[in-house]
């Protein structure tokens, strides 16, 4: 009986499609075979201690898979990285062995590093750094370091065993397999632990095949969206499944309206990485897009909770999943154990079985966890109510005119917003969004004032992490002066509730 992920890949039929990038089409038989050659060439290299950073694509994949065959320590790298972020990890993780498809950038970038060899397999390029002095080794049986963006400009390495990995591997793959998805588009970097796990290892371990074309391709990055040829990446792929954030999901629903029709092939879309309305999901699905909303987060080896066309609540982020147990603490925050993280690269305390999340929320009568924002976001009215932003943020997001938002109000009599507008909205139709939202929230809740973000959050300006979540500390400190000037002009006819 097969027990770890590249066992079942062994097992499926050789025949079935697996990867498809538009430029490699790997069946299961060509990837064991490729994955085999790739594993034997960096055991000839002595490979040990490896960053991966590189495109979305096969290689990509492959590599990923044949460093975990050599039990070597991957550590991928998110694209969106700046060059001080990339040399962080380097130190932090003692990295000798680099494998990547844009070695001239990182040879320039960080000159210890030299050129060894490429890949007959992936075509990626093999570096190696002459001196590395590794300060801080994970601990054993560690298959990889994933980094988080997090809210700071150092992100933190956290560490994850493979058996970890598999068991949230496993159960995702319990979760879905009534789904009977054929066929996977992997629209986030492979670098981001939900698409390497949900979008990657759970249809590799299903039969499926992963579609996974470069993201300059599908015109997904960091620095922005090129909506067109996103949608055609969609349609040429005819997915059955896809993994959003809300930023995308939204990007989607509005080019529903706009007219475009997603594929009928479409069984399953997974939203996370943020809070997400129950109107906006709602909406989502009259639209014709079957989403789905979970929770998770990397100390947790990924995803935690699911909603499935099984057990559905819309305004949850679902059940547990089968290897996660969680509870709420008398403060309210939402504790995970069962598969977690072995604990942060370099942390001198002694990691606890159960992870705390730093998030607000609450499990129902039939066990759906509900979600209601960060612990260390919550402010305090002058009225005295708890408010946590993401849950007026995100009923702020439901409406197509607005993009982003951010809500503030700490020892303030109600909150304010700074937002983005779609492109396509004026003043007016600004106004017309926030009072739609604003009637859906109690009145202690709604947004009084607004005013536009002098330069829209992205992780190039350092108002928002790789992942799209506001750096809320650097808005507030960067435009604190704004802020303030909308409660001199608020509007006055603020009421006061018991």
């Amino acid at each position: 009986m097969p027990t770890t992920m590249l066992d079942r890949l062994s097992a499926i039929e050789g025949a079935l499609p697996a990867i498809d990038d538009g430029t490699l089409r790997l069946s299961y038989a060509e990837v064991r075979q490729f994955v085999a050659d790739e594993q034997r060439w960096l055991q000839s290299m002595r490979v040990r201690r490896c960053a991966l950073l590189a495109e979305n694509g096969a290689p990509w994949i492959l590599s990923d898979l044949a460093l975990l065959a050599c039990e070597a320590l991957n550590v991928p790298l998110p694209p969106s990285f700046s060059r001080e972020q990339v040399a962080h990890v380097f130190e932090d993780a003692g990295i000798e062995w680099l494998l990547t498809d844009a070695p001239e950038r990182l040879t320039r970038d960080h000159p210890t590093f030299a050129y060894v060899a490429t890949s007959p397999r992936t075509g990626l390029t093999l570096l190696r750094r002459e001196q590395c002095f590794i300060q801080t080794a994970p601990s054993t049986g560690i298959s990889k370091v994933t980094y988080t963006s997090g809210s700071t400009g150092a992100p933190k390495g956290v560490c994850l065993r493979q058996s970890t990995v598999e068991s949230v591997t496993g159960s995702l793959v319990a979760a879905t397999a009534g789904l009977g998805v054929r066929t996977h588009l992997c629209l986030l970097p492979l670098a981001t632990l939900l698409e390497n796990i949900a979008g990657v290892y759970v249809p590799l371990t299903m039969g499926a095949k992963v579609v996974v074309p470069p993201g300059h391709t599908m015109g997904v990055g960091y620095a922005g969206l090129k909506v067109p040829l996103l949608l055609r990446a969609i349609d040429a792929a005819t997915p059955e499944s896809l993994i959003l954030v809300p930023e995308l999901l939204r990007v989607l629903l509005h080019a529903v309206r706009a007219g475009w029709r997603a594929p009928a092939s479409l069984k399953f879309i997974a939203v996370g990485g943020g809070a997400v309305s129950t109107e906006l999901l709602q909406q989502a699905r009259r639209a014709g897009l079957p989403v789905f909303q979970g929770y998770g987060l990397s100390e947790c080896a990924s995803v935690v909770c699911l909603n499935t066309p099984d057990h559905d609540k819309p305004e949850s982020v679902g059940r547990p999943l089968p290897h996660a147990k969680v509870r709420i603490d008398a403060s309210g925050e939402i504790c995970v154990s069962g598969a977690t993280m072995a604990g942060y690269l370099g942390a001198r305390q002694q990691h606890s079985a159960e992870v705390r999340t730093g998030d607000l929320g609450e499990i129902d009568a039939d066990g759906f966890v509900h979600v209601r924002g960060r612990v260390k976001n919550l402010f305090i009215t002058s009225m005295g109510r708890n408010i946590t932003p993401e849950w007026v943020e995100s009923e702020l997001l439901s409406e197509p005119a607005l993009a982003v938002a951010m809500v503030s109000g700490e020892a303030r009599a109600h909150p304010v917003a700074l937002i983005v507008a779609h492109p396509t909205a004026d003043e007016s139709a600004v106004d017309e969004a926030i009072a739609r939202a604003n009637s859906r929230l109690p009145d202690y809740a709604r947004v009084r004032n607004w005013a536009v973000f002098p330069e829209a959050p992205t992780p190039a300006n350092g108002l928002s992490t790789a992942n799209g979540r506001l750096r809320r500390a650097e808005i507030a400190t960067r435009y604190h002066q704004l802020i303030e000037s909308l409660y001199d002009h608020a509007i006055d006819h603020f009421s006061e509730v018991s």
